[in-house]
């Protein structure tokens, strides 16, 4: 494998790009919204735990204050767990005036989710919370609490949940935008890529680019269909100078008729095709009996007036799918396929005669009549192009040769 092709197979669609670069939006979208609505609600969550243990601790007073004034440690330890296990701490301690240590109470925390929970607490929420217990204006005594990180285990499983949710969610957003995107951007696209790929493989300049829904891609598909039209009309241009040169190169430039480059081909075709027992063909050879004398005495218009009379007669005289050509100054040669019988050979010769032995009229109102001279030759297998030409001019002279004797047998002496 090239580079070259290693780079096409990395290169991404333009529908895979649109979808990667929407579910990436998505995605930061999400996350950056989750962590900022989580950081707030921490935030608020620290206040709120410290609001709460500073109304524990003052219940706590409340609740301790005779056990303190009397140090009695039982009675306080039994109302300071009381308190503290039904509410969100973690610690609680009760320190006479002195800075001693009265009682104190902690939660067991013998388990990794109460050990994470305890973890929690110390990395977000505020550090000991202490309450001074007052009588009056003396103070008795101090309470100091540690939050317990129960509920904020729960709150960031739930945010947690909650992301996972939204960051599907957004998944599947993303993946309706881009299939939406598909159809009004890629569909167009995928559209204009395919008739171009039609016209550079099949040349079907025909072909035109849909409307699209956009004004940008409309356009594209606007200006890619006038190229398709002016890439149309030269195309169209040139056929019809090539079919011209051709059949300049092909037809006789007087009478319009095929010329020799045809004859030849058509010959060597018909030749083939009788060898594969397609059927036989005859092949003719005629000129203008007179035709230098009427050129010498009349002038070269009087011979061109001749010889495109002479093209439209016989023309006339055969079937659709027999063939006329001129092969130079007067000569015409004639393919004539299929052909059963020789007599279907002769009846043509006489209408071709019969034909031109009417007058001439030529354009400068002078009248004449044409004679011609008809030799055939019928294709025989192993008889080459050339040698049925041959025989077909021959058999063209020897008709002239008797004609010449007749209109001399019949001139007085």
């Amino acid at each position: 494998m090239t580079p070259s092709s290693d780079r096409h197979d990395a290169r991404l669609t333009l529908r895979q790009s649109l979808g990667r670069t929407h579910l990436v939006t998505a995605f930061t979208s999400a996350c950056v919204a989750g962590i900022l609505l989580t950081l707030t609600a921490l935030l608020v969550m620290r206040f709120y735990a410290d609001h709460n243990l500073e109304l524990v601790a003052r219940a706590i007073s409340y609740t301790t204050e005779a056990a303190v004034v009397f140090q009695d440690e039982e009675a306080a330890g039994e109302a300071l767990r009381a308190i503290a296990e039904r509410e969100e701490v973690a610690e609680a301690r009760i320190y006479l005036p002195d800075g001693k240590l009265l009682t104190s109470w902690s939660r067991t925390m013998n388990t990794p989710i109460a050990e994470l929970e305890g973890y929690l607490a110390q990395l977000i929420l505020p550090g000991p919370v202490r309450e001074p217990m007052l009588r009056g204006s003396e103070k008795i005594g101090e309470v100091e609490l540690i939050g317990h990180g129960e509920s904020l285990l729960i709150f960031l499983i739930a945010v947690l949940l909650v992301m996972l949710i939204c960051l599907l969610l957004s998944a599947m957003g993303a993946l309706y935008v881009a299939g939406r995107m598909q159809v009004s951007i890629i569909g167009p696209l995928r559209e204009l890529a395919r008739v171009a790929h039609s016209v550079r493989r099949q040349r079907t300049l025909g072909m035109r680019a849909p409307p699209a829904g956009i004004v940008e891609l409309n356009e594209l598909g606007d200006d890619f269909n006038s190229l398709l039209d002016e890439l149309q009309a030269w195309q169209a241009h040139q056929a019809r100078e090539n079919a011209s040169l051709l059949h300049q190169a092909t037809h006789d430039v007087l009478t319009g008729l095929p010329n020799r480059v045809l004859f030849d081909a058509r010959l060597a075709q018909a030749i083939t095709e009788a060898e594969q027992g397609e059927g036989d063909f005859a092949l003719l050879y005629l000129d203008c009996d007179r035709f230098k004398q009427i050129n010498d005495t009349l002038g070269h218009n009087a011979g061109d007036d001749v010889l495109i009379t002479l093209a439209r007669r016989v023309e006339h005289q055969l079937r659709p799918q027999d063939l006329v050509c001129r092969l130079g100054g007067d000569e015409f040669a004639i393919l004539l396929s299929p052909v059963h019988l020789e007599q279907d050979v002769e009846e043509v010769i006489n209408r071709i005669q019969q034909a031109m032995s009417e007058t001439v009229v030529l354009r400068d109102g002078q009248q004449l009549v044409a004679g011609i001279s008809i030799g055939y030759a019928i294709h025989q297998s192993g008889v080459s192009a050339s040698e049925l030409c041959e025989l077909a001019d021959k058999a063209m002279y020897l008709a002239k040769r008797a004609r010449r004797e007749e209109v001399d047998a019949t001139e007085p002496a």
